[in-house]
């Protein structure tokens, strides 16, 4: 079973962040120039929240706010879900699904270390499969 820390050695610990006191449009314009769905947001070294395209589209458009006027800190999640490096990648999953969200910060003692996307572990589960696959076919080949 995939560790989280696993899972980010392969893929890499680059966290994009953004400060809470900076636009909904600046947020934008640095997820769109890193093809990515969420920034963790920071106050200094600590976490302070997420944002991500769903906070966008469900509380800046619909309530016809204004992105370039708007903080980060008016539409992020506060109350941050997160994994540490320990956990499993199926358990990951399991509370992204329970949870119905999309990205995961990892934090290791209160500090970030990553993030993980319902993508990432998707594929990490997928790949994990395939690998026994291919040893019970092995196996069975003899």
């Amino acid at each position: 079973m995939k560790t989280i820390a696993q899972l980010l050695k392969k893929k890499g610990g680059n966290v994009w962040t953004i400060g809470a006191d900076e636009s909904v449009y600046t947020a934008l314009e640095r997820m769109a120039e890193r093809n990515i769905g969420a920034l963790v947001v920071m106050d200094g070294s600590k976490l302070a929240g997420i944002f991500s395209e769903r906070d966008y589209a469900r509380k800046c458009v619909i309530r016809g706010l204004s992105s370039y006027k708007t903080l980060v800190s008016a539409i992020m999640v506060s109350r941050v879900i997160y994994v540490k490096p320990e956990e499993s990648v199926e358990d990951a999953l399991a509370l992204m699904t329970e949870k119905h969200i999309r990205h995961l910060p990892v934090l290791d003692s209160e500090e970030l270390v990553g993030i993980v996307s319902i993508g990432d572990l998707v594929y990490a589960l997928i790949e994990e499969q395939q690998i026994l696959i291919d040893q019970l076919v092995n196996y069975i080949n003899g």
